[in-house]
């Protein structure tokens, strides 16, 4: 065979391999559904249900790569922290050693048959379900086609002397492999096809265990280019997550190359005791590599996490509200688990209310025109959560829920509008201090008194309030009382300070201290203060039981039974 026969060969198989991964992950992808972004949002509460739920949907889809964008697509969202993402990051590492081993299972005098079966259920078959169980088993056939090409195109290199010297020098300098291991996994963008290639080298006998190992873990940090190319340009969780993906992988293997020997020793213990094939010995490697890496890494992701963000500082940006955790469903199967779901999303809304109001309390001390533009943004966020969460609780209310549901119904859609009110004041906050901006800077040009009205009471004021808000709604979502009454008691001190500074500002103005326009504003201001704390124990006192005037204070609230009254 020249070299062109064995060129076009090889690269027809590398062709046909990264097809049937690409179509087999596509079917697998489509067959999944929406279940892969459920998986992701909804199962990565611990470390280890992150790495778990990071391994579950790479298996579906066969691409650590693709996990890695849905993984950025819910931190961005905000629903789920920088941490979940390094833990889902580190199963996805685990889940994508299954592609190895699936190569490693000799079928591959079974490929034609399986594409066969693979093309029937596509082309004579109307149902999508079928359908995309028909790429998976047609991209699976395929992968073996491929391997098979490959393998046959690289069987010559065995007898090239130059050829066995680069294999010498591979085993000789372990960096040498992990270099070329990086370079060739982002050549075809796929380490799984780099692994694939070692399995068919080794099985042939064209390289050996020693040269093989080190660029198979060269391409685990040759596999981290894609997320780094898609983060470029992007948010900074996406940046901060690419950036984990790179640490994590590279560590691991700085680890195992300072271990290297005994490594390989250990894969040939357990080839020799499971007698295991060429093929599968990679994948073992692989897929041991992986476990133990993020065996040591998983206590350690609060240390990446700070790390990533020390070195790629900055606010993270929110872009919008992901509403995949209403489930549809449970409306009419199970309405009071989807009443307990909104309780979630309004913990949820809290903390981006939160966010606003101390955005605007920063934006009023510093006048930083990025604050006004991320506090803007959460607003809309803030009000896209009360659409989304206000229409669930119409579709929730048509079903037939009993008197303690439907009281819990009536709460929910309060403390949802009280949330959303605590944002509207925030904004008008906002756009008081911004007009008072322009107006001082107008003053200046005309040589007036340029300074804008500034009180050292109204940060206070803002700094109580935040309590209030953060306490209030941990109040009610832990039905705790004695936190209703601290909002109580700091709510006498808000209004106390109101009217303080109401009094204090008409004086100045009628001193004629600074612009009439600072004083009304600075009232304005106090007012929307006030309202955001009215609203604040408002959803307190759904905690104390006392929201109603004919409640009394031994009322049920939110996840208390009601009683049969005694006769």
């Amino acid at each position: 065979m020249n070299i062109q026969d064995m060129l076009f060969e090889f690269l027809g198989g590398l062709g046909i391999f990264l097809f049937g991964l690409n179509f087999m992950g596509e079917g697998l992808q489509k067959a999944a559904g929406d279940n892969l972004r459920s998986i992701l949002n909804t199962f990565t509460s611990t470390p280890l249900r992150s790495i778990l739920a990071g391994a579950v949907v790479t298996i579906l889809i066969q691409s650590s790569s693709a996990t890695t964008v849905l993984t950025v697509g819910l931190v961005s969202a905000g629903f789920m922290s920088l941490r979940q993402a390094i833990g889902v990051i580190m199963g996805a590492n685990i889940g994508t050693t299954i592609t190895a081993f699936i190569i490693g299972i000799d079928i591959g005098s079974y490929a034609l048959p399986i594409i066969a079966v693979g093309s029937f259920m596509i082309f004579f078959s109307k149902k999508a379900i079928i359908q995309n169980i028909g790429k998976i088993i047609l991209g699976f056939g395929a992968l073996f086609i491929g391997l098979e090409l490959m393998g046959s195109g690289m069987a010559p290199l065995e007898d090239l002397p130059q050829f066995k010297e680069l294999m010498i020098k591979f085993s000789d300098s372990p960096l040498l492999g992990v270099s070329v291991g990086t370079v060739l996994t982002l050549v075809v963008q796929s380490s799984s096809a780099l692994i694939g290639i070692l399995q068919e080298m080794f099985l042939h006998g064209t390289m050996t265990l020693n040269a093989a190992l080190p660029i198979l873990f060269g391409s685990n940090i040759g596999t981290t280019i894609t997320a780094v190319l898609a983060a470029l340009g992007t948010s900074i969780v996406a940046k901060r997550t690419a950036a984990s993906h790179v640490i994590f992988n590279l560590v691991g293997t700085i680890i195992v190359m300072l271990l290297l020997n005994p490594f390989t020793s250990l894969i040939v213990i357990i080839a020799d005791y499971l007698n295991l094939s060429p093929a599968m010995q990679i994948a073992f490697a692989h897929g041991l590599f992986n476990i133990l890496n993020v065996f040591v890494q998983m206590w350690f992701i609060n240390q990446i996490a700070d790390f990533v963000t020390r070195i790629i500082p900055g606010e993270p940006e929110i872009l919008s509200y992901d509403d995949t955790r209403l489930d549809q469903s449970l409306i009419q199967s199970a309405p009071t688990m989807a009443l307990n779901q909104v309780k979630l999303e309004i913990e949820h809304m809290s903390e981006i209310v939160m966010d606003e109001v101390h955005t605007t309390y920063k934006y009023f001390e510093n006048r930083d025109e990025k604050d006004f533009d991320k506090a803007s943004k959460l607003e809309e966020i803030t009000n896209e959560i009360d659409m989304k969460l206000t229409e669930y609780l119409m579709l929730i209310s048509t079903t037939e829920l009993p008197l303690k549901n439907s009281n819990e119904h009536t709460t929910l859609v309060e403390v949802t509008k009280y949330l959303e009110r605590i944002g509207d004041h925030a904004v008008h906050i906002l756009t008081n201090v911004k007009e008072g901006n322009i107006l001082a800077k107008k003053s200046a040009k005309n040589s007036e008194a340029s300074e804008f009205l500034f009180d050292e009471d109204v940060l206070r004021m803002f700094t109580l309030i935040e309590q209030n808000i953060k306490e209030a709604v941990e109040s009610f979502i832990t039905n705790n009382r004695e936190l209703t009454n601290k909002v109580m008691e700091r709510e006498k001190e808000i209004n106390a300070l109101e009217e303080q500074l109401r009094d204090k500002y008409i004086d100045l103005l009628n001193q004629g201290v600074g612009r009439p326009s600072d004083s009304i504003m600075f009232v304005d201001i106090v007012s929307s203060l006030e309202r955001m704390s009215d609203h604040a124990v408002r959803i307190a006192r759904h905690a104390e039981g006392s929201r109603y005037p004919f409640q009394s204070p031994d009322a049920p609230t939110i996840g208390v039974e009601l009683k049969e009254p005694a006769n």
